[in-house]
């Protein structure tokens, strides 16, 4: 996951983890502000994953969110 895309980005990322996480809380995600292991800690608490399953899945959202052209600050 590239954390500081994430974090510089927060504000656009942050509708789509709410999007698919949905039991996430608004203070959950002022708690996360983009920070890897933040959103893994809060995927744990409020999904019961376990650490790798977590990982596994904040990492391959992250990716998938770089690739949606509007939200990559590459170009």
């Amino acid at each position: 996951m590239n954390s500081d895309w994430m974090e510089g980005n927060w504000n656009i990322a942050k509708g789509k983890v709410k999007e698919k996480w949905g039991k996430l809380t608004d203070d959950d995600l002022d708690v996360i502000r983009g920070k890897r292991d933040q959103l893994i800690g809060a995927l744990q608490k409020r999904y019961g994953y376990e650490r790798d399953r977590a990982e596994r899945e904040a990492d391959e959202f992250a990716k998938e969110l770089e690739k949606e052209p509007a939200h990559n600050t590459k170009y």
